[in-house]
């Protein structure tokens, strides 16, 4: 244990030098501009890969968040969206303080009978929804640092819409993957000229209560939240499973916030696409048998195809997170997809897009775990090049994603 605080120290110190000589090297919009700009709010952690290019930033004092990362080094694009309109105020928001973050750990349920964002007897609307703190603004504890690994930690308490504290312990370890890795693992050979980055994340809780978690008791689940940039043409995919709706369920539930308009939506075979452009709040949901534990989002913009993959069950229970306590709590969505845009009175919390993971309901013992593993991997390059990793991963190919909505 000594040797791994000497280690943070030695990190810590590090990245605050590094900044502090980088200052205003940056242009905004680039990972060196991020990395300069949030350690003035945090002794912060830049996960590198071997070769330099592929990096990440961690930050403790904001929930243990993976905030951003990039494929290119220090001058190249920042992928993750980072609230600096949230980063730089001086006041706390009540609800939630959105400082944005490429991969975040959040704890479910959001609404519903089981729900941690609302107290027992509450209304389930807007101004009673409030954010634990332990996922909002609460630091973290790292446990360990490294190159490109970070072990972090946070014991917290809960209170749910029953009325029953639930005490818990999170903890998260965040890996960088070498492009090798990633190469073998998917079983795909990149063209050399393009870019790519990638880390997983490996999420866990326990059950610090003296009772078990039941259906009477409620409980929670891992919930993963990543959050891009959107662009006036970029388009989530999300591959499903085929099977009639009496055994599998509905394919997508669409209906979060209100319909979401056919030019935003299209059901193809085995695959949806989903507009995200920042410019129409809605969202997206699949549930444990639909959902093949993939995702992406494509931006021609950018040359960025962004996977994540995350573990699912297709027997397990999963929560339902949907502002009702009246709807049955153990039928809820594996995943989700968000496209940021306007409030009712015209505000916009971004905009961003967001890609969801939701592990199984957590029904532990004390001293029980639940684990929820979740990847992210970001390609970066011409059509060409990231035509074969989207029809292997997405089961589609670029110049489908590019015509879902021509």
């Amino acid at each position: 244990m000594n040797r791994q605080r000497i280690s943070l120290c030695i990190l810590i110190v590090a990245s605050m030098i590094s900044c502090s000589k980088n200052k205003g090297k940056y242009e905004k919009g680039t990972f060196g501009y991020d990395v300069s700009c949030l350690s003035k709010k945090d002794s912060i952690f830049v996960l590198t890969d071997d070769a330099g290019k592929g990096m990440a930033i961690v930050s403790a004092k904001y929930q243990a968040k993976v905030f951003t990362s990039t494929a290119e080094g220090m001058k190249g694009t920042s992928i993750g969206f980072v609230n600096y309109k949230v980063l730089d105020s001086d006041t706390l928001d009540p609800h939630m303080n959105g400082y944005g973050g490429e991969n975040r750990f959040w704890l479910g349920p959001e609404g519903g009978r089981y729900s941690i964002f609302f107290t027992p007897d509450k209304e389930q609307v807007y101004d009673n929804w409030h954010t634990p703190p332990a996922i909002d603004t609460e630091a973290w504890e790292v446990m360990a640092a490294g190159q490109k690994v970070i072990t972090l930690k946070k014991e917290m308490e809960v209170l749910n819409y029953q009325g029953n504290r639930l005490k818990l312990c999170a903890d998260r370890i965040i890996s960088l993957i070498e492009r090798k890795e990633i190469e073998e693992s998917l079983a795909i050979e990149p063209d050399n000229d393009l870019q790519t980055v990638a880390y997983t994340t490996h999420n866990r809780i326990t059950n610090r209560n003296d009772f078990e978690w039941t259906r009477q008791t409620g409980t929670v689940c891992i919930w993963m939240l990543d959050m891009f940039h959107p662009s006036p043409k970029a388009v989530t995919v999300i591959p499903f499973r085929e099977a009639d709706e009496k055994s599998a369920g509905r394919i997508v539930t669409s209906d979060y916030f209100g319909d979401v308009p056919a030019d935003r939506l299209k059901i193809g075979k085995n695959v949806i696409y989903f507009r995200t452009d920042g410019q129409f709040r809605s969202k997206l949901g699949l549930n444990g048998k639909r959902t093949k534990s993939v995702a992406g989002n494509y931006d021609p913009l950018s040359g960025r195809l962004t996977v994540v993959t995350f573990e699912t069950d297709r027997d397990a229970v999963y929560l339902n997170q949907e502002w009702n306590p009246l709807k049955n709590p153990l039928e809820g969505d594996a995943m989700n997809a968000y496209n940021d845009g306007p409030l009712a009175d015209g505000s916009v919390m971004g905009p961003f897009l967001e890609l969801e993971s939701a592990s199984p309901a957590a029904f532990l013992q004390p001293g029980q775990t639940l684990a929820h593993r979740h990847t992210v991997y970001h390609f970066i390059g011409n059509r060409q090049a990231l035509d074969p990793i989207a029809r292997k991963m997405l089961g589609v190919g670029i110049n489908d994603i590019q015509d879902a909505f021509n």
